[in-house]
């Protein structure tokens, strides 16, 4: 019988390298095959928050193991060790650079969960070291990432999922497969709304990088800046050059379920109004935004954030309401209400286990649901409930309302590329300025 670990020896033998990041990664065409037993190793990278909902999602399926736990900050380790040790029992290994990780043989997947700027990069190195890929919403920092994943899926051949848990609620599956049964008639309008009431960030001091963070290591493919003390471990989601703005930090799920729910890909048009209005602090993305997608058929969506100050009337923190000339759909990662034209209640149904909304955590019954969706694409081969290919688009989708903010315009889009037509202005934004040796390339 061929055991999981000579299994993995005979398919990297003889294979090429990659050099990234200073470290040579063994790289392989073919996904990683678990054993007779179908134990899956597991890796989780950036365990200050949301990946705390990872681990007890792989921790729910007895025939995982976290092999590793991984961060730059040494503050940010010893307290997730003791969260683990609490939560599910053991410690795993600790390592402060992923990159070793990816050279031991014995982790099948892992998990990312770090700054936004570090997700595209870090999924296409654990692929050519023969890994599988969760990655965290937005998998990418910007649109050219986005293609190089897809590329590096489609190369290597290893199952990659975004953590876009929503696809994997079973109130909206049932939704979604009612909405192509004509339940609502013809869908025209994907609304998708997030509020919350962010304070200050304040405005950053320069100072001495505290001596548990490898900053270096934590700025990885970014532009080098100076450390500063409003910055981590959260408030990188508000500066350019790490983060994508609400729109990706949030957005992400809700216009994903509106895309899924109106059976759209890219958008023919795509146009942003709001600006900065709260607080005169370092943020550097609007906090109040509205983008509008035009698709064929006259299909659209609208995406509402409300980084700062509550949305009213009252509204729940975060949701999706699905438009069709014989009702409405009104869904969030707990539940589907249906309506009829009067806005009369039809059908309620509701998710068997709560998942959290509008905590920097999110954990909940469908992150249990959407790893177990991906250990089954691992050792069965089923399909993704949101695979790259398709969830590049919905990130794709975020970018386009970050650019279209950032330029003034009604962006034209070609709608197989996802690329401006008509300003080379936003176009500057398409791919981003790598520090030296980290540039993702397949």
């Amino acid at each position: 019988m061929t055991t999981r670990r000579t299994f993995i020896k005979k398919t990297t033998a003889g294979t090429a390298g990659i050099t990234l990041g200073g470290l040579l990664v063994p790289q392989m065409g073919i996904a990683t095959i678990v054993g007779a037993n179908d134990h899956i190793n597991c890796a989780v990278v950036g365990v200050r928050s949301r990946a705390k909902a990872h681990v007890l999602a792989i921790h729910k399926d007895p025939n995982a193991k976290i092999l590793y736990n991984c961060d730059v900050d040494d503050t940010i380790i010893e307290a997730h060790n003791t969260w683990c040790q609490e939560n599910i029992g053991y410690v795993p290994k600790v390592e402060k650079d992923f990159r070793k990780i990816l050279e031991d043989k014995d982790v099948d997947a892992v998990f990312i969960a770090t700054p936004e700027h570090w997700h595209a990069p870090m999924a296409i190195m654990a692929m050519q070291a023969g890994k599988h890929v969760y990655v965290e919403k937005p998998c990418s920092h910007n649109a050219h990432e986005n293609m190089l994943l897809v590329e590096a899926q489609k190369k290597y051949g290893l199952k990659v999922q975004m953590g876009n848990q929503q696809r994997s609620a079973a109130t909206t599956i049932m939704a979604i497969q009612d909405i192509k049964n004509g339940i609502i008639g013809d869908v025209y309008k994907g609304e998708a709304y997030y509020s919350n009431n962010r304070g200050s960030i304040g405005n950053g001091k320069t100072i001495e990088v505290p001596k548990t963070l490898d900053w270096e290591l934590w700025q990885g493919p970014a532009p080098r800046e100076a450390y500063r003390d409003n910055v981590h471990p959260y408030n990188w989601h508000w500066f350019r050059t790490w983060g994508t703005g609400e729109i990706h930090n949030n957005g992400t799920h809700e216009i994903d379920i509106c895309r899924w729910a109106l059976g759209v890909d890219l958008p023919d048009t795509v146009t942003s109004f709001g600006g900065k209005y709260t607080y005169d602090d370092d943020w550097q993305f609007v906090d109040n935004q509205q983008v509008t997608y035009q698709f064929a058929d006259n299909k659209f969506i609208t995406w509402t954030g409300h980084s700062r100050g509550i949305m009213k009337p009252e509204r729940p923190g975060r949701g999706i309401t699905i438009y069709g000339s014989k009702g409405s759909i009104q869904l969030d990662r707990n539940f589907y209400k249906l309506y009829n034209l009067q806005g009369n209640p039809i059908k309620f149904e509701f998710e068997r286990g709560a998942s959290a909304t509008t905590n920097t955590r999110g954990e909940g019954q469908l992150d249990v649901n959407h790893v177990g969706n991906f250990f089954d694409a691992i050792r069965k081969d089923v399909s993704l409930n949101a695979e790259i290919k398709d969830a590049s688009i919905s990130t794709m989708l975020c970018h386009l309302g970050n650019m279209a903010q950032d330029v003034g315009e009604t962006l034209k889009i070609d709608t197989t590329t996802g690329k401006v037509l008509n300003s080379a202005n936003a176009m500057k934004a398409w791919k981003r300025e790598y520090a030296e040796g980290w540039e993702p390339k397949v």
